[in-house]
């Protein structure tokens, strides 16, 4: 087995990783965060008052963002969280590139009290491609 494992190296790394694509998008649901499209974000960002949760890099979020959301990394949201928690019984929608990083951020939103937690499904990708408004 071990032989098999060192000589195959590559096919089992393609192996595992096609395994982690598998489980990856069940991991928004274990966020315990509801997803939502961008017809729905904004809906909720127009009558509900959301706050979007920008948690790309500042990098990333510099280069175009959607308008009025807060930028707090990813790395950085257990340190800010105070910046937000007056939104804690109001909804959030979290955003990050292609909703990869996301999830974490609403599992962490959600385990601080955060009562009312999106994710923006395809994130700001979806965003651009659904022709929505870009601040720079």
């Amino acid at each position: 087995m071990v032989e098999f494992i060192s000589q195959n190296w590559m096919l089992v790394a393609l192996f595992i990783v096609s395994g982690a694509m598998l489980f990856w998008p069940g991991a928004a649901k274990l966020s315990g965060a509801k997803q939502v499209g961008t017809l729905e974000a904004t809906r909720l960002m127009n009558s509900g008052n959301a706050l979007v949760l920008d948690v790309r890099a500042n990098g990333e979020f510099s280069g175009g963002r959607i308008p009025k959301s807060k930028n707090i990394p990813l790395a950085e949201i257990d340190k800010r969280i105070d910046e937000i928690n007056k939104y804690k019984d109001k909804p959030v929608i979290v955003a990050c590139a292609t909703s990869s990083r996301s999830g974490s951020a609403a599992r962490l939103l959600k385990q601080r009290g955060f009562t009312d937690v999106y994710l923006l499904a395809g994130g700001f990708s979806a965003w651009q491609q659904a022709s929505l408004p870009v601040e720079k």
